[in-house]
């Protein structure tokens, strides 16, 4: 049985129509000191939880906050990362095509999304240690969707830097505590 902390990382710089992989802002990067902080105990205790990271620029800065507070290194996992853009969707309508997808379900989205959220719950189930994974609202909500059994895109609307935990076993995975929820849902 392990514990699974999943962070949102804190706020980017810069929406996806913007910047396709952008580092943290003032207040994202004050949101990841935040963070480490509240997980700051963890590092002190034997063992101690593996660091993993999404290979996204927003969510290594995150993990880097946690990782120096801790004295380790991150190590970076492209299943964790954010949900691909269709092939054929240029690069300025992925804010269009993601809040269209975050209204409907898995299912709705096809074989490939599916897949998507499928191996990022694979992973996280696979965790046999307590581990912190850095991660992004659409792969965090993947994993509490598995949880529940919940085909929804989006079922909570997950502030940056907030923290999710599902425990894994044999069995499969729980869903111990929801992240924090934003007020509004601008990146």
């Amino acid at each position: 049985m392990a514990l699974i902390r999943l962070v949102r990382h804190g706020r980017a710089t810069a929406g996806w129509d913007a910047d396709p992989d952008p580092g943290l802002d003032d207040l994202g990067r004050a949101q990841a000191h935040a963070v480490a902080e509240l997980l700051a105990p963890l590092g002190d205790v034997a063992p101690q939880p593996a660091l993993v990271t999404s290979p996204m620029r927003r969510c290594r800065e995150t993990a880097a906050v946690i990782a120096a507070r801790w004295g380790v290194d991150p190590t970076v996992e492209p299943l964790v990362t954010e949900i691909p853009t269709p092939e054929g969707v240029p690069e300025g309508r992925r804010v269009p095509w993601l809040r269209q997808a975050m209204a409907g379900t898995w299912t709705d989205l096809g074989p490939r999304y599916v897949a998507y959220r499928d191996a990022v719950a694979v992973y996280v189930a696979s965790c046999g240690v307590d581990t912190v994974i850095t991660s992004h609202f659409i792969a965090i909500n993947a994993v509490i969707g598995v949880c529940i059994g919940d085909d929804r895109v989006v079922i909570r609307s997950l502030d940056n830097a907030s923290v999710t935990t599902v425990e894994t076993s044999a069995d499969g995975m729980a869903l111990v505590s929801g992240g924090r929820e934003a007020d509004t849902l601008i990146r």
